[in-house]
């Protein structure tokens, strides 16, 4: 009698730590346990602008969450970006979260990846085209109606000639930009056309700009690496035209908070960086497809003096 109370003992506080170990030990995800996907993360990127490495630290926070490889992969030109899709489709990645910055020349190389079953994410770039090249969702601004606010935001502020840089011609969502701003802004209004990321030349030909057109009164500028740029321009053609800019970086918060630049257009890149590879999980983890056939909107929101107190923490985290 005595043995078999010992045994229950024993059985009976054997079972007890089992119990207790099992809820002392972290619950790992499914994802973490059982799947494991490679995703291609392909952009229009180009070396040197800040926005894209925010862009880059979203989509490895979805990845460390979902439990993926994710291969980043960056081109700055139409046929650079079309020959990185065809490379991720020739190693058969489970999916790929793209910028459709060049519909045309990455049409033929879409369908391809398409034809082999990989689904494939648009976002930052694209978004009047990704539902006709077959993407499965689109991650992004819209970036025509973010131009026309732009436009009713310089007409509020009173300006009657504006300039618009833009850094690389024929990518569709900086024309998008463009044209949005011309739909609303009723005064005087020039795309000012500028070599890429070189900003020294950038600098001499907004500064001939200014200085050759006296009546303009605000510079308007495609991506925030050109704010500073933009700045500079002005204040050696001895110009008064204000600085705006789409898109946000961490020198472009300080700018704001100077007074240096008015306001920018965040479209916010963290979000469409962790929203591109997470939209790609679910669809492999458990077949959603989000957004209902329209794009998942990221923006746009303008910061400027009055909000950018709450924006420049999460700028310090380089998240925004």
């Amino acid at each position: 009698m005595k043995s078999m109370t010992k045994t229950s003992f024993f059985t009976m506080a054997a079972g007890a730590a089992l119990a207790c170990a099992t809820f002392l030990t972290p619950v790992r995800s499914f994802a973490q346990s059982n799947e494991h996907y490679t995703f291609a993360m392909i952009t229009h990127g180009q070396p040197g602008d800040t926005f894209w490495d925010i862009i880059r630290k979203g989509a490895n926070e979805a990845a460390k969450k979902d439990n993926v490889k994710l291969l980043y992969l960056a081109n700055p030109t139409a046929s650079g970006e079309a020959q990185l899709i065809t490379n991720v489709t020739a190693q058969h990645v489970d999916g790929i979260a793209l910028t459709l910055a060049f519909p045309d020349a990455e049409e033929t190389t879409l369908k391809n990846a398409l034809a082999a079953n990989i689904p494939v994410v648009g976002f930052n770039a694209g978004g009047d085209a990704w539902k006709q090249a077959g993407l499965m969702a689109y991650v992004g601004q819209a970036e025509t109606i973010a131009g026309a606010a732009v436009g009713d935001l310089l007409n509020k502020d009173g300006a009657k000639s504006v300039v618009c840089v833009d850094q690389q011609q024929g990518a569709v969502q900086l024309e998008a930009r463009c044209d949005g701003i011309k739909s609303t802004f009723k005064g005087a209004y020039t795309i000012l056309y500028v070599p890429g990321y070189d900003m020294a030349s950038a600098q001499s030909r907004i500064e001939a700009k200014l200085q050759q057109d006296k009546n303009v009164d605000y510079v308007v500028t495609l991506g925030a690496p050109f704010a500073p740029t933009a700045i500079m321009a002005a204040s050696m053609a001895s110009s008064q035209a204000k600085v705006g800019t789409f898109d946000l970086t961490p020198r472009a918060v300080t700018l704001i908070q100077q007074g240096k630049l008015q306001w920018a257009v965040d479209q916010q890149p963290y979000v469409e960086g962790y929203e591109a590879v997470d939209l790609l999980w679910l669809y492999k983890h458990n077949g959603d497809v989000v957004g209902g056939g329209q794009p998942v909107l990221t923006g746009p929101a303008f910061v400027n003096s009055s909000n950018i107190a709450v924006v420049a923490k999460f700028a310090k985290m380089g998240t925004r």
